[in-house]
């Protein structure tokens, strides 16, 4: 199905890698390109790809001004250029593909230029096992773990978890113990929206924002409002345990992800960055991604956004991905959390091992797991004002996100760089491989 003369290719269709298929779920583009620009000499860039691949007409947009972005996205006559980011998401006829990549390698003022590719973050129901996020897995995980972990987490957190008041995942990230609540804090969850009406959230929702054409941000989804809760629901919920990390924190809602099918592409996430970093979020939290192939290099305009963002003092976040078989198949960690700048997350089970689901960092350069959070059986929002249990690192995500809503409390004043510093150093060593855990599991200050 073609969408006009660039030949646009609707969601659900497959145009394939060039490089070879991708095992499991695969690899999806759009037939656009994701172009970075030098923040300095943008124009040098956007007329080299003019002249050379005769590029659709630009339009500019700035981070805060949401109008019209989604529309513009899908329109096969127009590129957008992220003019805060320096990132253009850019529309070439088929032919100028080649033309283009050429010019890339070539300009100066052109940092990157990528395929845009499809990002997932839908829940898959596997056979007996909880739903898992990103990609279905199913073959369950030995639950082991050593004795003295145990105990020693126990020691340091009282008695036997009871869930009555607090989830097994914030008492196992000692966010009980902890008097910081994220006050004023902004925490941005690009995701598939959220339930506005909430009773638990509804009054520190500051801003949102869809970049998903025809719908509005109400998450018809779940996942977003879920990975919401998480992060940052009440601290006396309206029903069950306590379930948010930081009860204070202002939230920033940015949907990226369809209500039908849970996926977007690069050019939605990457708006959703821009507006969460002019809207002045410390924490940007992604529970969403795409497979890489074992040995990947990581996105550089991902990687390069990440680190703009960082020197803008927010910090990124993002799930590990799911399609791992533990044991034995350790699948390597997805884009965008494979990049170097952005604090990849992987899920741990009540037995604080590894959940089988759970990517591994089997990659070098940034295809690392930075740290380990509580990512299986977790109860939050859902839409309509209720609770859900999922699983997947897609949950272990806003756990991290907000910790470090709690450190950026306890220290306004604190570069996004030494948040990051804080939120590692603090973390509970475990002993799992690094692989699978990173610097260990999660803890509130």
């Amino acid at each position: 199905m073609a969408n006009g003369p660039m030949g646009r290719r609707p969601f659900g269709e497959r145009p394939g890698h060039p490089n070879g298929p991708v095992t499991g779920q695969g690899t999806e583009y759009t037939g656009r390109y994701v172009v970075l620009l030098d923040p300095g000499d943008q124009e040098s860039g956007l007329n080299a790809l003019r002249s050379s691949a005769d590029i659709a007409s630009v339009e500019r947009v700035r981070g805060t001004d949401a109008a019209n972005v989604a529309e513009l996205l899908e329109r096969p006559d127009v590129s957008v250029l992220f003019e805060e980011l320096g990132a253009a998401v850019v529309e070439v006829r088929p032919e100028q593909r080649h033309a283009l990549v050429t010019t890339a390698e070539a300009e100066s003022s052109i940092i990157a230029a990528e395929p845009e590719r499809m990002v997932y973050a839908s829940p898959i129901t596997a056979p007996q096992q909880a739903p898992t996020e990103f990609f279905p897995a199913y073959r369950s995980d030995e639950e082991v773990v050593a004795h003295h972990t145990r105990a020693e987490i126990a020691a340091a957190q009282g008695p036997a978890m009871d869930e009555q008041k607090w989830t097994w995942g914030l008492q196992a990230i000692r966010a009980n113990l902890s008097s910081l609540t994220g006050r004023d804090v902004k925490i941005a969850v690009i995701d598939s929206g959220v339930d506005t009406d909430h009773p638990d959230l509804a009054g520190r929702i500051e801003a949102t924002v869809s970049f998903v054409p025809g719908e509005t941000v109400e998450d018809g989804h779940g996942h977003g409002t879920h990975c919401i809760g998480t992060a940052a629901g009440a601290a006396n919920p309206r029903q069950g345990p306590r379930y948010g990390v930081a009860c204070d924190a202002k939230i920033l809602a940015a949907k990226v992800l369809s209500n039908a099918t849970g996926s977007g592409t690069d050019g939605q996430i990457l708006a959703g960055m821009a507006w969460a970093v002019a809207h002045g979020a410390r924490v940007i939290s992604m529970s969403l991604g795409a497979q890489v192939r074992p040995g990947e290099l990581f996105p550089q305009t991902y990687e390069k956004l990440a680190q703009r963002a960082l020197e803008r003092g927010t910090v990124i976040v993002a799930a590990a991905g799911n399609d791992s078989h533990r044991p034995p198949e350790i699948r390597p960690v997805s884009r965008p959390a494979n990049c170097p700048s952005i604090l990849a997350v992987s899920a741990l089970d009540k037995a604080l091992t590894p959940s089988f689901f759970s990517n591994g960092g089997i990659n070098g350069q940034g295809g690392e797991v930075n740290i380990a959070a509580p990512g299986r059986d977790v109860h939050s929002a859902a839409p309509g004002g209720g609770y859900q249990v999922m699983s997947g690192t897609s949950m272990a995500t806003p756990h991290v996100a907000g910790v470090l809503a709690l450190l950026a409390q306890a220290n306004p004043n604190a570069s996004a760089a030494e948040l990051k510093v804080s939120l590692m150093s603090g973390a509970f060593p475990l002993t799992q491989p690094v692989r699978d855990v990173g610097s260990g599991l999660l803890q509130a200050p």
